[in-house]
């Protein structure tokens, strides 16, 4: 009997025990699976994680939202200047010419008052030239056409006739209305007569 309780613990320590195993021989006997201690710190990262870039998603959505609504009144702020703008451009160019409506109003009483032409006529030619300085003062200028080659960028042909000499062919013979510029852009086109 003594053989036969030998031989039990022989085999007892050949046999592996679940205490004394290595990780092999644990995935052995415990099916396939190998067992890993629970671990909470990865749960509690991605949780902290999670918070921050929700924090920082609330944080973008508010600048978002703040800078789009700037730009908002700044679009409406641009808008009320652009339309008020717009409106009052021709101030500036009315107030210069209120003192020639006045002008004329003098003239035109004078007129029913007296009998002398040539006074009547001075008046106007003046009345004409402080007109004419004041659009010369806001950018105006007149076109001079008649003896120049016909340009379609500045002339508008009303006819053709036939050219009194050889050089006047293909110039302007005539100006039938005279053409402006406004700072050196067209503003009117020159009504000429070319000559063929």
């Amino acid at each position: 009997m003594e053989n036969k309780d030998i031989l039990d613990e022989q085999a007892s320590m050949d046999t592996p025990q679940p205490d004394n195993l290595t990780n092999e021989e644990a995935v052995t006997v415990n099916g396939g699976e190998t067992e890993e201690p629970t671990q909470t710190a990865p749960a509690d990262d991605f949780i902290a994680e999670t918070n921050r870039i929700g924090s920082e998603l609330a944080e973008l959505k508010d600048k978002y939202l703040r800078l789009y609504a700037d730009f908002e009144n700044f679009r409406r702020r641009t808008a009320k200047e652009k339309l008020d703008l717009i409106g009052n451009a021709n101030e500036g160019v009315l107030q210069a010419l209120i003192p020639v409506v006045d002008d004329f109003e003098r003239a035109l009483q004078s007129i029913d008052k007296t009998d002398d032409v040539a006074a009547v006529k001075e008046g106007v030619s003046l009345i004409y030239n402080k007109l004419f300085k004041t659009l010369e003062s806001k950018g105006l200028k007149p076109m001079v056409s008649k003896g120049e080659p016909f340009n379609a960028d500045l002339h508008e042909s009303v006819t053709q006739f036939p050219a009194p000499s050889e050089d006047l062919k293909g110039k302007v013979i005539d100006e039938i209305e005279k053409g402006y510029y406004l700072n050196d852009k067209v503003i009117r086109f020159a009504k000429v007569i070319v000559g063929s």
